[in-house]
């Protein structure tokens, strides 16, 4: 009878296990463990020299879009710090200048891993790099070029570049360079070589030879058909979306975007708004204009248009890029009570670009990059901060955790491994 009185005990309580209702994940709670499992990594953010000091830098939570606090708080674990110059005469002596600017922005980048916050921050110059530094608690530091205007007509300035740390390149910015035609020359159908100069077509090789990958994010349609053809590895697109839904020439058309599935590459689609949808963001500019222009007044601060930069001096360059994150920041706080402000480029406008390119060319080909501190930023992706967002809005649309890895950081890498392999093939 105790025998039995037992059992019976044991069933009931089983019964009672079997009974207890299953708590099921939110999708805030899928979300969040998401992002904290994947490697999440921006492949684009700009830099101001000045932020690289002893007393000031990125240890701090300053006015810039990217620093170690908001990447703490955000979730972004990597983040390719620019080493950017802006297109001048291809002359020795604008070479000279471009020179100065880029040797400043690498040692920035080498101060912030090595003197100011080493137990914060590392220098990846692989994947395992990447994988380690992470494993070990640290924030990531990669370093793009954007420009290599700065090299002048010395090929050898690449293997300079490479032992400094820059891991992708490219041949042009808004102007056309001594190796590539640039973008830009669709407004005005003016192109210097027809694509790749003789220069850039050897440059492209020694980026394949030296591991380094090809970034055509800014050079020519025509530019960078003919660095497809070049190329014996696969190439990148540092920060552009979908021309398809957003016709800006610093976007890649379908054609391209096959070229890219083809070449076994990845488009890293930038937050930037007026390559997401041009419609919202314009409406939203020309509110935005006056707003900007009136904190500056308030402040002091001379206020310029991006028509203006090029004819700016390089105080009046570096004065602008140190004050606008603070005015843009108290623009959008002033608008934020007011009723009859545009709706803004939004994170959903982003992940539509992903969307529209994941359905073309393949989830394998796909990744993502902010512009932080050279102009990107979206409302729900202002800064690194913000990032989480980016991810909850993935998980919203049914991506997998597999899919989301890929997305942020596995795609890139990828590349990057088959680009080093490559490399060690041709010595």
């Amino acid at each position: 009878m105790k025998r039995y009185i037992y059992i019976l005990g044991v069933l009931a309580v089983f019964a009672c296990k079997e009974e207890k209702p299953q708590v099921a994940e939110s999708l805030g709670d899928k979300a969040r463990r998401i992002h904290n499992n994947v490697i999440t990594l921006d492949t684009h953010d700009d830099i101001n020299v000045a932020n690289f000091t002893d007393s000031i830098n990125y240890t701090q939570r300053l006015n810039t879009q990217i620093n170690l606090p908001k990447m703490e708080e955000g979730g972004m674990d990597v983040a390719w710090l620019i080493v950017y110059t802006g297109q001048d005469t291809l002359t020795a002596e604008g070479y000279a200048k471009g020179k100065d600017n880029a040797m400043a922005k690498f040692d920035a980048i080498h101060r912030l891993c090595e003197e100011i916050a080493p137990d914060k921050i590392n220098l990846a110059l692989t994947s395992e790099d990447v994988r380690r530094i992470h494993d070990e608690g640290k924030k990531v530091a990669m370093i793009g070029v954007e420009n290599a205007y700065p090299m002048g007509e010395d090929l050898s300035e690449f293997e300079r570049y490479h032992e400094l740390g820059a891991r992708y390149i490219s041949l042009a910015h808004n102007g056309h360079s001594q190796f590539s035609d640039s973008n830009t020359g669709e407004a005005d159908s003016i192109w210097l070589h027809n694509g790749l100069s003789d220069l850039g077509k050897e440059a492209v090789k020694e980026m394949n030879r030296l591991g380094i990958m090809v970034d055509v994010s800014h050079p020519s349609k025509e530019a960078m058909k003919q660095m497809i053809a070049l190329s014996k590895a696969p190439i990148i697109a540092s920060h552009s979306s979908a021309r398809a839904l957003c016709d800006h020439s610093r976007n890649l058309d379908d054609e391209q975007l096959m070229l890219m599935k083809e070449n076994g590459g990845v488009v890293q689609t930038v937050a930037f708004s007026s390559y997401l949808n041009t419609e919202k963001h314009e409406a939203r500019a020309a509110y935005m204009k006056e707003v900007y222009r009136h904190i500056a007044d308030s402040l002091g601060i001379e206020w310029y248009e991006r028509s203006q930069f090029r004819s700016l001096t390089d105080e009046q360059r570096a004065a602008f890029m140190e004050n606008y994150p603070k005015v843009t920041q108290m623009s959008q706080e002033l608008v934020k009570s007011r009723k009859d402000v545009p709706e803004p480029v939004n994170v959903s406008d982003f992940v539509d670009h992903i969307d529209y390119m994941v359905k073309l060319i393949g989830i394998d080909h796909v990744g993502i990059s902010s512009d932080f501190d050279g102009g990107g930023g979206i409302d729900g992706w202002s800064d690194a901060s913000e990032t989480f967002n980016v991810t909850l809005e993935l998980v919203k649309r049914g991506y997998t955790e597999e899919e989301i890895a890929k997305l942020w950081s596995g795609n890139l890498l990828r590349v990057l491994d088959e680009v080093q392999a490559i490399a060690k093939t041709m010595s």
